[in-house]
């Protein structure tokens, strides 16, 4: 079918995506002001991180004929050849609106519109995953970008003080004194 992507070819959207991640999670680590904010931003930074590794790793043995490998398989395989840290724009259009209005709670709805997409994007190549390996994956993948979904919308509930955050009661509003 003409103009149909290959995977290689999401693959490297994904790629892409995740440097774009990356980037704007550790820009974002070192803007916000909330210290579990700073600890959420940097630790989905480390995940981007991985997750770059893996897809280039997994992309690479797919262009080979090597067929699909695992997450931890494709991570460890990463680490062993890796002579550094990729290198990366200095900016893109994440980091761009975040530095336009360098609040925290832009910082979280940012990530949490870049997961969305993450997830709908996953969910869409889950859905033409051809092999059972290729299905593994892509559906570790997207568990782990709802989980990055979930920690973002854990923040925004305790920026605009609802009262929890990840679940656990931040404070109480009879115990609070004015």
């Amino acid at each position: 079918m003409p103009g149909k992507k290959t995977i290689i070819d999401e693959l490297s959207i994904a790629y892409n995506t995740e440097i774009a991640g990356y980037m704007f999670y550790t820009t974002a680590a070192d803007m916000v002001e909330d210290k579990k904010g700073k600890n959420i931003f940097s630790h989905l930074a480390g995940e981007e991180l991985d997750h770059i590794r893996v897809i280039s790793t997994i992309a690479e043995t797919v262009k080979s004929g090597a067929g699909w490998i695992g997450y931890e398989a494709a991570l460890r395989e990463s680490r062993t050849r890796e002579k550094g840290a990729p290198i990366f724009p200095k900016e893109n259009e994440l980091v761009k609106r975040l530095k336009t209005n360098q609040t925290d709670l832009n910082a979280v709805k940012i990530g949490e519109e870049s997961e969305e997409a993450a997830v709908a994007f996953y969910s869409n190549l889950l859905k033409d995953a051809k092999t059972a390996e290729e299905k593994v994956f892509l559906t570790k993948m997207l568990e782990m970008e709802k989980n990055h979904l979930k920690m973002l919308r854990w923040e925004r509930e305790s920026l605009v003080k609802t009262g929890f955050w990840s679940g656990y009661m931040e404070y109480s509003v009879e115990k609070e004194t004015e």
